[in-house]
Parts: C-alpha cells; sequence; structure tokens
C-alpha cells in the first residue's frame, strides 16, 4: 500500500515538473522573442536618413523689410531592403508608418507632421493639405516616394517632422537674409530643437503577414543651428525589432 501511494506521489510531483519546465521553457521563448523578435525577416531596415533644415516664410503684409516666421524641417527616410537570407520571394502589399510622437521640452513653435507632396522642385511642403498623422505607402512595381509608392521588392519610405514658427526674423536694415542662419539670428538653442521622435512601422506582405517595429530618434542635431542644413545616416539599426502581429 505505501508502495502504490509512494508511486503515485512520485508521478503527481514528476508531471508538476514536467509541466512547470515546458511552461518555463515556453515563458523563456516569449522573453526571447519579445526582446529579439522575428529571427529572419523577408525584408529589413538598412538604413535612416534624416535632412535638418531651415526656412524662412515671409509675413503676407507685414510693414518691415523682413519679416520671416522659421520652420524647422527633418525628413525622415527610412530604407527598407529584401533580406538576402530569408530563402523565399515576399511581395510587400503596403508599408505604413503610424503612431508618431514628438517629445519635447521646449514649448515653442508648432509641431507638424507632412507627407511628401507631388513638386517638380520640393519633396515637402509646410502647408496644412500637406499634414497627416500617419502615412501609407502601396507597393508597386516600381518606388515612387512623392506619391507614396514603394517597390514590392523593397524602397524608402518618408515623412517630415517640422516645427514651424518656433521664431520670428524682423530686419528693416539687412540687404540679404541667409537662411541656414535663422536658427542662430533668432538666438534658438540646441535645448529648444530636441526631439525624441517615435514612430511604428508597420510591413504588410501579400498574403496577410505583417511585422511591426518601433523606432526612436532623437533629433536634430547640435549642428543644425551653426549650419542650417544637415544630413545624418543612421546605421547603427540593432534596437529596431519586428514582430509578428498578423498571420
Amino acid at each position: 500500500m505505501y508502495r502504490s501511494l509512494n508511486k503515485k506521489i512520485f508521478h503527481v510531483v514528476l508531471i508538476i515538473v514536467i509541466v512547470f519546465s515546458i511552461l518555463c521553457f515556453g515563458g523563456i521563448l516569449i522573453l526571447k522573442y519579445q526582446v529579439e523578435g522575428e529571427a529572419n525577416m523577408p525584408f529589413k531596415i538598412t538604413k535612416i536618413s534624416i535632412i535638418e533644415s531651415v526656412e524662412g516664410l515671409e509675413n503676407q503684409g507685414a510693414a518691415e523689410k523682413w519679416n520671416l516666421n522659421v520652420n524647422q524641417n527633418n525628413d525622415i527616410y527610412v530604407y527598407i531592403e529584401k533580406n538576402s537570407n530569408y530563402g523565399k520571394t515576399e511581395i510587400i502589399e503596403e508599408v505604413e508608418i503610424n503612431n508618431i510622437v514628438a517629445e519635447r521640452q521646449s514649448q515653442k513653435g508648432e509641431t507638424k507632421l507632412y507627407k511628401p507632396v507631388v513638386d517638380e522642385k520640393r519633396m515637402f511642403i509646410n502647408s496644412e493639405e500637406n499634414q497627416i498623422s500617419n502615412i501609407i505607402y502601396k507597393g508597386e512595381l516600381v518606388s515612387n516616394i512623392k506619391e507614396q509608392k514603394i517597390s514590392n521588392q523593397g524602397g524608402i519610405v518618408a515623412f517630415r517632422y517640422a516645427i514651424n514658427n518656433i521664431s520670428q526674423y524682423i530686419s528693416q536694415t539687412d540687404e540679404q537674409i541667409d537662411h541656414s542662419q535663422l536658427l542662430k539670428l533668432t538666438n534658438l538653442t540646441q535645448e529648444d530643437l530636441k526631439t525624441n521622435l517615435s514612430f511604428d512601422i508597420i510591413i504588410k506582405l501579400v498574403g496577410g503577414k505583417k511585422y511591426q517595429a518601433t523606432i526612436n530618434l532623437d533629433i536634430p542635431t547640435d549642428k543644425i543651428i551653426e549650419k542650417g542644413t544637415v544630413g545624418t545616416d543612421v546605421t547603427e539599426l540593432d534596437n529596431i525589432v519586428f514582430k509578428r502581429i498578423g498571420n
């Protein structure tokens, strides 16, 4: 009788240990996925380019010779390429950028988001009709940033984060104005511009698979005040983790 009871207890304990081990192993896999994400994505982000610039827009009807509202613009270009190690051919249906959040300490100016425009000379124009909260690029045979199209085998998606009317430049005496120096001329500091910009990027494939990652960028660089136009390439992208959210 005691031998039978001990045997039952042993079996119960063994089952508990096995179940506990399975749960622990599953928990470790879930935690690993949350930290590392997809191990082998069909597409990957290879670079993020940030073009920082300054512009002054005339206040119509102003009495002064120069009366400019100053904008500081940050154009974000995300490069998406096919992963040669994936082993299968997938097709991009669309790429969406959403949940865009700009965290700033300064209250100067107005933060706005803009889409590219179909314009012969300019990629972005800070106007109300171009303002967005999110942006979707449709998968096509050929990329066209201005028309929000991305090649279905990879390409570039872009949007603008701007701080509009961050300062005003007024002068009656200057013969010419160097727009690249407007931040400096209006005594702005790096702290006035400093932003942590975060956004989600979702890659949806034909067939329904969807992958999402969050991107964080600290902008602009401290050189923008002196130079007026700065280009930066972000290639250290290990902190961008894609996770499967569909199918």
